[in-house]
């Protein structure tokens, strides 16, 4: 194992605990813990058995537990080999016993079209599958030409971008919100706090990729901001994260 496999191991695993104590912070101890395996190129990052199973994380609603979640993260190196980033994640709704998720949160890194973060519903109108028929050209077009008609499903809803995209603490406060399921007394506490830190990291990010337009941001702001003596060749904007759909 070479050091820096080893780094990003290490760096995986401290996401795997954090992502640990947020669910069991807002859904309680017996929430399965996260855990980090090297995949090779990538580390995901996912609760897992002894066995390193995938398991699902059981919501409850009333003390039922109706809803269950699928958490799984692929982590590599950002483009830098300095931050840990994620190569993909996919976090999907699940009603108890039933394979087929109700939504599905995913994200994938290198991903343009379709939008790397996004959202899929799986559910059904008919207002939707005629406007989904009527396209000439695109995805529902190559379903049609299978003789397949197209899903709501298979539609990816843009979700902010790569950068602005929602987290697993989102979800969880959609959850809550929306079908009031159990959590701990503190859990508001929890999720607010991680949503700090998502939303700074992400902030972070985003300047990384827009340094000037944050300069001059805080410029405005009164911050006094010196360019660098020597500025860096800047990746088009065709190849920064910050524009991407």
């Amino acid at each position: 194992m070479t050091e820096e496999t080893s780094k990003l191991d290490e760096l995986a695993a401290a996401f795997a605990d954090d992502l640990t104590a947020l669910t069991r912070g807002v859904l309680g101890d017996d929430t399965p813990r996260f855990a980090a395996l090297n995949m090779g190129k990538r580390v995901r990052v996912s609760p897992i058995s002894a066995d390193e199973t995938e398991l699902r994380i059981p919501v409850s609603i009333n003390s039922e537990p109706v809803l269950s979640l699928k958490v799984r993260y692929f982590c590599c190196w950002d483009g830098t080999s300095t931050f840990l980033a994620t190569d993909q994640a996919d976090v999907h709704i699940h009603y108890a016993g039933i394979t087929d998720p109700l939504i599905r949160f995913e994200y994938v890194r290198d991903s343009k079209e379709p939008p790397g973060a996004h959202i899929q519903v799986h559910a059904h109108r008919d207002e939707m599958a005629y406007l989904l028929r009527l396209a000439d050209a695109g995805r529902p077009k190559q379903g049609l030409r299978r003789r397949r008609l197209p899903r709501l499903s298979e539609m990816h809803i843009p979700v902010g971008g790569h950068r602005m995209r929602p987290a697993l603490e989102d979800v969880l406060l959609f959850l809550k919100r929306e079908f009031a399921i159990d959590t701990v007394q503190s859990w508001r506490t929890v999720i607010e706090e991680r949503l700090r830190t998502w939303r700074e990291i992400q902030l972070m990010s985003a300047v990384r990729d827009a340094p000037e337009a944050a300069a001059d941001v805080l410029r405005a702001l009164g911050y006094e901001v010196k360019s660098p003596t020597v500025i860096r060749p800047r990746a088009s904007h065709d190849d920064v994260k910050l524009y991407w759909p």
